[in-house]
């Protein structure tokens, strides 16, 4: 595709020098706090951060346009290496042009490397040093093999902005012993991943491991840093099962004491409102999760009031938006909380539509907000009046 073409596909960012790609500018931080704003620089365009990336799980968010979400002011978006490799499959997603023209986003795209997913599938995996062996039990139920050199084969196939090496995920609670074994393993994955990966155009961010304890999280960093040079690192393993306050726990000593300030930290799996303004806080510079569009599809919505559940019965008559002043489409464009109402009650699909719209407003506007709040050094006010209101109230 030439590059007058790629401009006109919805979300193109401007062109990045090459000399630019990939590398992370901080230009600001919070005096009282850990947070702080910067630009990651990508051929498809540069990323503001703090920033949340909305998820196209199978090259699409679900019920969207991609130039309704250009409109929303999205930056980047995450699409699911695991998924697309199942159907329509990495080769036929290459000859369309890879993941950027199959789903018409000119804007920068991020791949996770599907290790999740596949974890996911319980008794139908099976581990050793060298792989994974696993069964697609939601698609063929084949039984399928990925080492480290298969999944960043497939990742380069696709064609992201950034991608992620294969880790190893395991929830919570697990022994310690488990734990270790997961750095083990995605330690060893990520010096393969790292050898296996050669596109150019394309970062490849190590994933830090370790559950909730911080000397397995600092050695896993460690091993990612001597490894070589990733442009950026993930943050897994969080979000799965644990309470948030024991997820900081070790977050906020891990951002703030032991992972490279030049760089990019992804904290993966994770966005509802209040975690992403203390991840901010903690250092975070960019989230992902698909709250806001599988609460949608329930009825609920964020609000400066705390979560709304639409399908209850006092919304029936109400003739106010899903938020007062809420500049997303869905409320700008006049729809009441009494429509939305209706149509989630009546199970159509434009009030999940609807309900998406806003929820992922709401989020990309609340890091709007706590990048402005950064760059006037007055971060750590701007916790203090999110937890003091209404709208952390959002579990």
């Amino acid at each position: 595709m030439c590059e007058h073409e790629q401009q006109r596909m919805a979300g193109a960012g401007e062109a990045v020098p090459r000399e630019k790609w990939f590398t992370y500018d901080v230009v600001a931080e919070d005096p009282s706090t850990h947070a702080r704003a910067g630009v990651f620089h990508t051929p498809h365009g540069d990323i503001p951060t703090p920033i949340f990336m909305p998820v196209g799980t199978k090259s699409t968010v679900k019920g969207i346009l991609p130039a309704t979400l250009e409109q929303m002011g999205t930056k980047i978006l995450l699409n699911n290496l695991y998924h697309l490799s199942q159907r329509p499959g990495a080769d036929l997603v290459e000859r369309m042009g890879g993941v950027h023209e199959f789903m018409r986003w000119g804007g920068p795209i991020l791949t996770d490397s599907g290790g999740f997913q596949v974890f996911s599938h319980e008794e139908f995996v099976k581990l050793s040093d060298d792989g994974i062996r696993f069964r697609a039990v939601d698609y063929d139920g084949r039984w399928q093999e990925w080492s480290p050199e298969e999944n960043m084969a497939i990742a380069q196939k696709l064609g992201a902005d950034i991608t992620m090496q294969l880790d190893q995920c395991v929830g919570y609670p697990a022994s310690r012993k488990k734990v270790e074994r997961s750095v083990e393993l995605s330690s060893m994955w990520a010096d393969r991943c790292f050898a296996a990966h050669t596109r150019e155009d394309q970062a490849l961010f190590g994933i830090v491991q370790g559950g909730m304890h911080l000397d397995l999280r600092v050695r896993s960093i460690r091993h990612l840093e001597d490894a070589g040079d990733f442009p950026g690192y993930g943050i897994g393993g969080y979000s799965v099962g644990e309470d948030h306050d024991t997820m900081f726990e070790s977050l906020e000593p891990l951002c703030a004491e032991h992972m490279p300030r030049n760089k990019p930290r992804y904290l993966m799996g994770v966005g509802n409102p209040t975690t992403l303004v203390r991840g901010v806080a903690a250092g975070i510079d960019m989230f992902d999760c698909v709250l806001p569009t599988r609460t949608a599809r329930t009825g609920t919505a964020f609000s400066n009031e705390g979560r709304i559940n639409l399908k209850n019965a006092r919304f029936r008559e109400d003739d106010r938006p899903l938020d007062e002043g809420c500049g997303c489409p869905s409320c700008a464009a006049g729809f009441t909380r009494a429509y939305i109402h209706h149509l989630v009650r009546q199970k159509e699909m434009l009030g999940s539509i609807l309900i998406s719209q806003h929820n992922i407003w709401y989020l990309l506007d609340l890091m709007r907000r706590a990048r402005e709040a950064v760059v006037q050094g007055a971060y750590g006010e701007f916790v203090d009046a999110w937890m003091a209101s209404p709208a952390s109230r959002d579990w």
